[in-house]
């Protein structure tokens, strides 16, 4: 079957810069997804974006769909067929739709019985009928949060739609879509080749439309031609850019042929936070800001133009225009706030409402500074500080800097203290107050900082869930879902031994009266384990490893995560699954009974040789493994334990349980009982099974 390549292009208005990446990769799915669907066999797909345009370029497209035959089912032949053997008006109704006679019809055999069919030869359709098709459902299928229309058009797009190129092979696919005629015609740079180009040949169309359009239509190619000419123009300045991902995306979504232009700025500037002048820049400009081999930011900046001037000092000078009045409204906001202490706008907060239920960001400031001393004293950290801290905590957001910069939060905050004169300790925790902000975010890393950080998140979630607004579903306007997994890492991985029902239960002591939840300190805790659940199933343990270490309530997340590791080994060794079945059915026998069972076993109702093997090696392991546990050495204690495995197996297989006899049966249940206790001061085994 002969197959061409493919050139899709839809030529637009300028689109979204952030939603572009996405964009791109939907159209090439949904298309790829659509050629499959309908049969179309073909060879490598390559996307181009830029800000106006998407395109696929599709090698080796077949032609036409290949023929197939089909089975077309007709009635069961217990009912196509009289008790003569004479055909029925079904049978000869399905013979008719066929275009044959019933003598002519295959039979097919299913599971579900035997079938009348017919088997039809289907010609394949020429891919210049279906691509029409395919295109626009996946144009349909875009992530488009909201369509636009334009002029008098009913079309609606995510921008409006000038060129719609739609080449297969040496021939133009026939269609309108978005109300655009496709074509053969291509469009340049808006500036520099405004005018039409001619794809004649789809494979042309990257090559054409760079050498003579002034367009690199790639993404990625675009992406690391911007990168390389940044990172040379840092060179020559002797510096060094910053050029996250995400920026350096969204510069590329924004240029169709990038050129670096270097700008500066007065040295003066520099006086002011430095992330305040480079949130400026990038997020306000979309700038590279530098920095020196030392790490310290530098007064120039780098820019990318869309076009190919032939005097850019002229773009450079407008940019650095444009950069002044930011740079010195930041100034003047940093000037401003240092008029007056943190300490000064603490009382400010009782002015601004956290929760209406809850009070004023005053109110939960005293709640945390209260909470804050208290965790110090956990984790060794200076419980003046700590409370020192958390009364500055939110004061900053009440500065002219914050109020324009919202993202300086925190940091302001530790710029602001050390201008007033606070222990670094105490300003170096505003910052970590606030950590980790997203996940895979760093943690507060000093003590004051994880004290402030653990008050904070555990306030949250106790004040909300207090008020019965828990999270549900996708609404989670107070982020508790980012405080809970917080909490959880900065617990785990500074391995505090902070009890978790401990801090609930101060926390909840703070709150006093607003809260309206009987049962809050449990649903917070259920929350909490729901979440490391996920966190520990990302890192490889099994939901059913972990409710089994869970079950016990380990009383601090460090204790947990011994435990579970011993569990882990101890799944491996060839003892557990019958001791973890053993332990499963000791579990069902006591829930099932209705005895009162003592905590002793009495050793002179012990009668076979089973269970008194049972009794003597129950005892001998308590004293080997009661030092271990006192250590919280798990592993070596479960290592011991997997030695019970022989005698238990003995006494299942050799003594009855449940006897008539009272004092015998209750007797042996508290021997089983004494078992699973033996068990449970590291892990509930029997979920293991």
């Amino acid at each position: 079957m002969s197959a061409q390549d493919l050139i899709f292009e839809l030529g637009t208005e300028e689109l979204p810069p952030v939603a572009l990446k996405k964009l791109s990769a939907a159209l090439e799915t949904e298309f790829v997804a659509g050629l499959k669907n309908a049969g179309l066999a073909h060879g490598p797909v390559t996307s181009y974006a830029a800000p106006r345009r998407l395109a696929l370029l599709v090698e080796g497209l077949a032609t036409r769909q290949p023929d197939r035959k089909i089975d077309k089912r007709g009635p069961a032949v217990q009912a196509a067929f009289d008790a003569d053997g004479n055909p029925s008006k079904a049978a000869e109704g399905f013979a008719r739709s066929c275009g044959t006679s019933v003598d002519q019809l295959s039979r097919l055999k299913t599971d579900k019985g035997e079938w009348l069919a017919y088997q039809i030869e289907e010609k394949g359709r020429p891919a210049a009928e279906l691509l029409p098709e395919i295109a626009e459902n996946a144009l349909n299928r875009l992530p488009i949060p909201k369509r636009m229309r334009w002029g008098s058009s009913e079309a609606q797009f995510v921008r409006p739609v000038h060129w719609l190129l739609f080449r297969h092979g040496d021939e133009t696919v026939p269609c309108t879509l978005l109300d655009a005629e496709s074509g053969s015609l291509s469009h340049g740079h808006r500036f520099h080749h405004p005018e039409p180009i001619s794809i004649q040949v789809p494979a042309e169309y990257a090559d054409k439309l760079e050498a003579q359009g002034k367009v690199i239509a790639h993404f990625e190619q675009r992406r690391e031609h911007i990168r390389a000419q940044v990172q040379k123009a840092a060179e020559t300045l002797g510096g060094r850019a910053d050029m996250d991902d995400a920026l350096l995306d969204e510069v590329t979504a924004l240029n169709e042929w990038p050129v670096a232009i270097t700008g500066s700025f007065e040295e003066r500037f520099l006086e002011v936070p430095a992330e305040a002048l480079i949130l400026t820049m990038k997020k306000n400009q979309k700038y590279f800001p530098l920095f020196d081999n030392n790490g310290k930011l530098m007064n120039h900046f780098i820019t990318i133009a869309n076009i190919d001037s032939p005097k850019p000092e002229i773009i450079a000078q407008g940019n650095e225009r444009v950069i002044r009045p930011r740079l010195a409204d930041a100034m003047f906001f940093w000037e401003q706030d240092g008029k007056r202490k943190l300490e000064d706008l603490i009382p400010s907060l009782k002015t601004v409402v956290f929760q209406k239920q809850l009070g004023s960001m005053y109110d939960k400031t005293l709640r945390v500074a209260r909470l804050a001393r208290w965790i110090a004293t956990k984790i060794s950290a200076d419980p003046d500080l700590a409370e020192r801290a958390a009364m500055l905590s939110r004061c900053d957001l009440m500065t002219d800097m914050v109020g324009e910069f919202a993202d300086m939060q925190g940091i302001m905050g530790r710029y602001q203290a050390l201008r007033d004169g606070e222990p670094e300790e105490v300003a170096v925790a505003l910052e970590e107050f606030y950590l980790p902000r997203y996940s895979g975010d760093r943690l507060p890393s000093r003590p004051t900082g994880i004290a402030l950080a653990l008050a904070e998140k555990t306030d949250s979630l106790m004040g909300i869930f207090g008020i019965g607004m828990k999270p549900t579903g996708d609404k989670d306007p107070f982020a508790l879902r980012r405080a809970a997994l917080g909490l959880l890492r900065i617990i785990r991985e500074h391995s505090l031994t902070i009890q978790l029902d401990e801090l609930l239960e101060q926390a909840g002591t703070a709150l006093g009266d607003l809260v309206t939840e009987q049962d809050n300190r449990i649903q917070v805790k259920s929350f909490l384990m729901d979440r490391l659940k996920v966190l520990l199933g990302d890192e490889g343990v099994s939901t059913r490893l972990f409710e089994a270490v869970a079950a016990v309530e380990p009383p601090t997340l460090p204790d947990l995560d011994a435990r579970i590791e011993a569990v882990r080994k101890f799944m491996d060794l060839p003892q557990a699954e019958s001791l973890a079945a053993a332990n499963k059915r000791i579990r069902n026998i006591l829930k099932k009974s209705v005895d009162p069972v003592p905590e002793q076993v009495d050793a002179s109702l012990l009668q076979e040789e089973a269970e008194k093997l049972l009794f003597n090696s129950l005892g001998e392991m308590q004293q080997q493994v009661a030092p271990l546990l006192e250590k919280s050495d798990y592993n070596t204690a479960l290592q011991a334990l997997a030695g019970l495995r022989e005698p238990v197996d003995h006494f299942f297989d050799e003594v009855m349980v449940n006897v008539d006899e009272d004092a015998l049966r209750i007797n042996r249940l508290a021997l089983l009982q004494n078992l699973s206790n033996l068990f449970l001061q590291v892990a509930d085994v029997s979920q293991l099974q």
